[in-house]
């Protein structure tokens, strides 16, 4: 059997890889990646100081192909696994993610600003590049047959991403159009470590808050670029059917910089807090950097969900456009963000 016949753990396709790229650019503040495969979609995970954990998930919606094959990677003979089997099964590997995104970016269609300098993260490692093969439209006549398959034409870049399984590299293919030029991208991969992560207990919670994105995505960008800390203040609702005038806001982050600190108050209004549970006040503090990190999903977002549990493990839940719709509706995306509080002084 050639190579080209052997089965793949994985083979995707999408005719316009923007909405792909952009749920991945959401986490691409540190370049080692974990990426896990399943038969519902793909997640890409990273990590920074074993304090901040990140991950975008990508459902099997989002492509026009998408088929996941577990058996491909058991290197020896076992008995066929049962539907409900298959549907369990991950397949974990890493991945260099500012790679990939320079490959999915490589045509400058990908809506993408990758530049040279790490997104982030000056301490990126940048091994793993790629080995390019280019080809012009001479030599892509021959498969043009198979790229019409894959790439619908006048859609913008198109994608189809292989992975054979442990060992092997990732491989993309990127069309502009079936007729037009072509890339090929060989990505290392390597062994995975055990993922971090930082789950939210939801039994645990002391304040959960539902926002639309541009609400705190402006107030952000309202802070001093010297910001060091960010403290969420969260009150519960006043008692009785009159809120008092000096009763405090559901909602309230406190900045610290250089120059001095900064308030910003959320109001008891259902058009700015669509959900606000507080049974009690809490209030924790967070290295302003880690927050930082999340800004880049967070320009792309629709909606957030803010938790924080009893320990201070802060939760941010972006919801992205959904790329289509699935069985007449619009199926979520989103991408996580956890991140640990500053110790008490």
């Amino acid at each position: 059997m050639s190579e080209a016949e052997q089965p793949r753990v994985l083979t995707a396709s999408v005719a316009d890889i923007r909405y792909f790229a952009t749920l991945l650019k959401g986490v691409n503040f540190a370049n080692r990646a974990s990426v896990s495969i399943a038969s519902d979609g793909l997640s890409v995970a990273v990590e920074e100081d074993r304090s901040l954990a990140a991950t975008a998930f990508v459902f099997s919606h989002v492509f026009d192909e998408y088929i996941y094959n577990p058996e491909a990677a058991q290197a020896t003979q076992e008995p066929e696994p049962s539907q409900e089997e298959i549907e369990e099964m991950s397949t974990v590997f890493e991945i260099p993610l500012n790679t990939l995104l320079e490959c999915l970016n490589i045509f400058g269609t990908a809506g993408l600003a990758v530049s040279k300098k790490k997104n982030g993260n000056d301490d990126d490692d940048i091994s793993g590049l790629p080995r390019r093969r280019d080809k012009g439209k001479g030599r892509a006549d021959e498969g043009n047959s198979r790229l019409d398959q894959w790439f619908a034409p006048g859609k913008g870049t198109g994608m189809r991403m292989s992975y054979p399984g442990p060992g092997h590299p990732l491989t993309l293919l990127i069309a502009e159009e079936a007729g037009g030029p072509t890339a090929t991208c060989e990505i290392s991969t390597w062994e995975a470590e055990p993922r971090f992560e930082l789950p939210v207990d939801p039994h645990k919670v002391v304040l959960k808050i539902i926002l639309k994105s541009s609400w705190l995505r402006d107030a952000l960008s309202e802070l001093d670029s010297t910001t060091t800390q960010l403290t969420i203040i969260g009150n519960p609702p006043p008692t009785g059917n009159r809120v008092p005038r000096n009763a405090p806001p559901r909602l309230r982050l406190r900045a610290v910089g250089q120059h001095g600190s900064t308030e910003m108050d959320y109001p008891n209004d259902r058009e700015v807090l669509e959900t606000c549970e507080c049974p009690q006040a809490v209030s924790f503090t967070y290295k302003y950097s880690y927050i930082t990190r999340a800004q880049r999903a967070l320009q792309s977002s629709l909606k957030t969900s803010l938790r924080i549990d009893e320990d201070g493990l802060l939760s941010l839940q972006f919801i992205m456009p959904s790329a289509r719709r699935v069985a007449g509706k619009r199926s979520q995306v989103f991408v996580d963000f956890a991140c640990l509080p500053l110790d008490d002084d």
